[in-house]
């Protein structure tokens, strides 16, 4: 009986080389799941020999070795398809992401001195030609596809869920129809962006995983858990990681689950990338059990005299305001934080009634400066700060200077004050954020469990990017988060002195607030 061409691909891979982790050198030997779920699949023919899959999505928690069968992909794509003049290309949203698949398929290709001798790498351009079929393979970015001139035999792109668009997608997509038997593979974990090609495909593979007749060229191969799945269950995690206890470590994946546990926000993330969960993007954040740990018995007296660093969130005038202290120890240990909060008078027993949150006892009992006008009144704030630069070795006061400007000139010019600007994007606020998160988990933060700032750390949810980065999301978080915002501000004065100590200033008081 002939070869098949599923059980010819099979033969094809296995003669490939690994090459990263502990079976690097060894032959690929693909594992039952990798050809019983993936390879035999997306080469099943018809009775006539014609390839039946012409798309595919592949849903894949990290570290379950989508790179190297990737890479093993294009290789055949470029070498063993059959298709003249055969074009390849890994794609993804970057240049960085873009050469992962492409330099795992160099790497294989020089370990095998058969292969090296007929395929020509030309490593600057991220590009491998087989000169005797004129077959050349491409690595390509959504950041830098301009030419359209494509005519593609086989695309993998790469964390799709990533794409910053469409374009590159529907461009490949439609090159292929030139081709006898292309082949479009999307390799992706999760993501949470309900309106990306990601999902769009990632919904029509859910359709077919139900229905195959809807779409015979479609193949949907989905490892993941289901919605509702208990995310610290080892059972579930081996559901759909089917690498794990094998090349995939399990001692990793409880690492990853521990402090997904103890820091919120991470639990999305583990969610997504470990178990291909899709989710929302905004997470949850600190653990307020993990705030209390770091409380203490704080004397504001002990404070008097010391060097602090001042973060002030304006938020709306008509609602909470606040500017909180961070005073850094001599010997960079860690940090003690004492906040203060302003609120219109007026606002105070609306909020009370209509959201239940004891503002009232808190302006009765100081932790609230209520002011007696309909809308916060920035001079109180001034005659706060000022009150601490008397008493405390101000050094700077950050603020976000949207809709700032005459406070930030009356601080400087007015109060003398050293004011620095800080925008509330991710560039800006993802490294103090996280610096927040060590301080508390490490226990190197102390407060004096002052109420109002530790209902802030209850209510906070943040927003995390595609590279990791976190910030505050005052959008997605359940209620105000003023206090938390101040504190990140004023502990991002503090690192930026810590890793680059520069004279300190020495406020001087030019008078009352004008």
């Amino acid at each position: 009986m002939p070869e098949s061409l599923a059980a010819r691909k099979v033969r094809i891979i296995n003669k490939l080389t690994h090459t990263k982790g502990p079976f690097a050198g060894q032959r690929f030997n693909l594992r039952p799941w990798q050809e019983r779920r993936i390879i035999r699949p997306l080469f099943q023919t018809a009775r006539d020999g014609r390839r039946l899959v012409r798309m595919a999505l592949l849903m894949l928690p990290r570290k379950n070795g989508k790179s190297e069968l990737a890479a093993a992909l294009a290789l055949d794509g470029l070498l063993f398809d059959d298709e003249p003049g055969a074009e390849v290309y890994s794609a993804a949203a970057d240049r960085d992401q873009a050469s992962l698949v492409f330099n795992v398929a160099a790497a294989m290709v020089r370990a095998d001195a058969v292969l090296a001798a007929q395929v020509e790498i030309l490593d600057s351009q991220r590009r491998m030609v087989h000169r005797k079929s004129g077959s050349v393979y491409r690595a390509i970015s959504a950041e830098a596809y301009s030419k359209h001139g494509f005519n593609a035999s086989r695309v993998i792109y790469d964390e799709l869920h990533a794409a910053p668009s469409r374009d590159l997608w529907d461009v490949l997509v439609t090159s292929t129809g030139g081709r006898a038997h292309p082949l479009i593979l999307a390799i992706s974990t999760a993501g949470y962006d309900r309106r990306s090609i990601l999902w769009e495909i990632y919904q029509h593979a859910k359709r077919v995983e139900a229905d195959p007749a809807l779409d015979p060229s479609f193949l949907p191969i989905l490892y993941e858990a289901p919605p509702d799945a208990e995310w610290t269950d080892e059972n579930v995690w081996h559901a759909c990681n089917p690498a794990l206890g094998d090349f995939r470590s399990l001692e990793e994946m409880r690492a990853a689950c521990r402090r997904a546990r103890e820091i919120p926000a991470q639990e999305n993330t583990f969610k997504r990338l470990y178990l291909n969960q899709w989710t929302e993007q905004a997470s949850r954040w600190i653990t307020v059990e993990s705030w209390d740990r770091c409380a203490v018995a704080l004397d504001e007296a002990t404070l008097a005299g010391r060097r602090c660093y001042v973060g002030l969130d304006l938020s709306s005038t008509t609602d909470l305001t606040s500017a909180v202290a961070v005073f850094p120890d001599d010997d960079g240990g860690g940090v003690t934080v004492y906040p203060h909060f302003f609120m219109p008078e007026d606002r105070i027993p609306e909020r009370v009634t209509r959201d239940r949150v004891p503002y009232d006892a808190w302006a009765r009992a100081g932790l609230i400066t209520a002011t007696p006008v309909p809308v916060v009144n920035y001079d109180v704030v001034r005659r706060v700060l000022g009150e601490w630069g008397q008493r405390y070795r101000v050094q700077e006061i950050a603020v976000d200077p949207w809709n700032a400007t005459d406070l930030i000139t009356r601080l400087e010019t007015a109060d003398g004050f050293h004011v620095v600007t800080m925008r509330q994007g991710f560039a800006t606020l993802s490294a103090p954020t996280k610096a927040l998160e060590t301080a508390i988990l490490g226990r190197t933060l102390r407060h004096g469990g002052h109420e109002v700032l530790r209902w802030n750390i209850q209510n906070v949810s943040v927003e995390q990017d595609d590279a990791g980065n976190l910030k505050p999301s005052k959008l997605k978080s359940s209620e105000r988060i003023d206090g938390v915002v101040a504190l990140i501000m004023a502990l991002d004065c503090v690192t930026r002195q810590r890793a680059n100590p520069e004279p300190q200033y020495q406020m001087i008081i030019l008078g009352a607030p004008a």
